[in-house]
């Protein structure tokens, strides 16, 4: 499957819808803490070791802004992030960790489904999958609840600079493949690396891109 390609003026405003200062603006840990609707929301899904606070951080340039844990599983909350009133970065818990408590599972996935089922400003969740891995069991069931909300989504590989260049288009020729069967997901797959930057500009475009049309 080819790489998406976006043109110069799509990738000049994917780096000014990321530049500015970021900042941290709310913290949901249960559905009655969700904050009011306001803008676009972005939402980042992922394993709980998939990276995604990595590239968090490489798409908004501050090292800082999402937390980088070495215990996975750490996110328990929805993380809310702004750079100003247009839009939200939304970072949520991580899944897929066995080792959590089966209770704080129960709490993560009530609170996942209520933010995806009644969050009309939602306007598309990036699954992330490990480019080294591909599409595990657990990503299939986020895939299958994402399509029971009707919540578009769309996968974004990581850590593809971990992969050779033959390996890293089995696997998004393979990814393409299992999201052609399903009713939300976005047909394009987007490949990434938090460590060297590959494809941030590009994610950074596609986002903007979907900021435009639903703003």
């Amino acid at each position: 499957m080819p790489a998406p390609s976006f043109s110069p003026k799509e990738i000049a405003e994917g780096r000014r819808l990321f530049a500015g200062e970021w900042r941290f603006v709310y913290a949901a840990g249960s559905v009655g803490s969700l904050p009011p609707q306001r803008g676009v929301e972005v939402a980042f899904a992922g394993r709980s070791n998939v990276g995604k606070s990595s590239l968090v951080n490489a798409l908004t340039g501050r090292n800082g802004l999402a937390r980088i844990s070495h215990t996975p599983g750490r996110t328990q909350e929805l993380n809310f992030f702004s750079v100003g009133d247009r839009w939200k970065l939304v970072d949520m818990p991580g899944y897929g960790y066995a080792a959590a408590a089966k209770t704080k599972v129960a709490a993560w996935t009530e609170l996942i489904r209520a933010y995806l089922r009644g969050r009309a400003n939602l306007g598309r969740v990036y699954v992330l999958v490990d480019a080294r891995h591909g599409i595990k069991a657990p990503d299939e069931a986020v895939f299958d609840l994402l399509d029971e909300a009707a919540v578009s989504y769309q996968v974004v590989l990581t850590k593809a600079d971990q992969v050779t260049g033959e390996a890293l288009a089995q696997v998004l020729d393979t990814t393409a493949a299992a999201l052609a069967k399903r009713k939300a997901a976005y047909p394009e797959v987007l490949a990434t690396s938090a460590r060297d930057r590959s494809g941030i500009v590009e994610l950074r475009a596609a986002v903007a891109k979907l900021v435009a049309e639903r703003g």
